[in-house]
C-alpha cells in the first residue's frame, strides 16, 4: 500500500495558512477543523503559493511555553517549522512509518515535486498498516484452512 492509496480514501484536503497570520489564527483553524497541523503557504488565493513550512500544535505549545508575547501578536513565520519532512505519493506505508518515527513527527505533507497532494497523519498510517495486517491474516487463515 502506498500513500496515494491512503489519500484516495481519506481525501486530499489540506488546510493552509500564510506566514503573516498569527498563532491565534492557527489555534482557531486547528480547533475549527479538528486537525493538528497547517501547511504554511506564500499565498492562499486562487493560485496557491509555494509551500514554506508547517505549523503544528507542538509549535504553538512551544510559543506558549516561551511566554514572550500573546499568541495574537506572534506571526506564524516566527514559530513554524521551515525544513519540513515530506512524503511522496509512491512511498510505502512501512517507509512512511519509519520516516515519521525517525523524525518524531505526526503530520506528513505528501508532495509530488512542488505540488502538495495531501496530508497524512500518523493515525492514517497506523490505520492503513492495521488494515493490511487484517487482510493478510484473513488470507493466511483461508489458505491454511483450505
Amino acid at each position: 500500500m502506498k500513500l496515494m492509496d491512503i489519500l484516495r480514501v481519506k481525501g486530499t484536503t489540506v488546510y493552509c495558512i500564510t506566514p503573516s497570520a498569527t498563532l491565534a489564527d492557527v489555534v482557531q483553524k486547528l480547533v475549527e477543523h479538528k486537525i493538528g497541523s497547517l501547511v504554511v503557504r506564500e499565498d492562499l488565493g486562487p493560485r496557491l503559493g509555494r509551500v514554506l513550512g508547517i505549523i503544528t500544535e507542538r509549535d504553538v505549545l512551544k510559543a506558549c511555553a516561551r511566554g514572550e508575547r500573546p499568541l495574537c501578536e506572534q506571526a506564524v513565520a516566527e514559530c513554524m517549522t521551515n525544513e519540513i519532512v515530506t512524503g511522496s505519493p509512491l512511498d510505502s506505508i512501512d517507509e512512511t512509518m519509519g520516516l515519521m518515527t525517525e523524525h518524531r513527527i505526526r503530520h506528513l505533507p505528501v508532495m509530488d515535486g512542488e505540488e502538495l497532494k495531501g496530508m497524512i497523519s500518523i493515525g492514517d498510517v497506523v490505520k492503513a498498516h492495521h488494515h493490511m495486517a487484517v487482510v493478510e491474516n484473513h488470507y493466511l487463515k483461508s489458505y491454511i484452512q483450505s
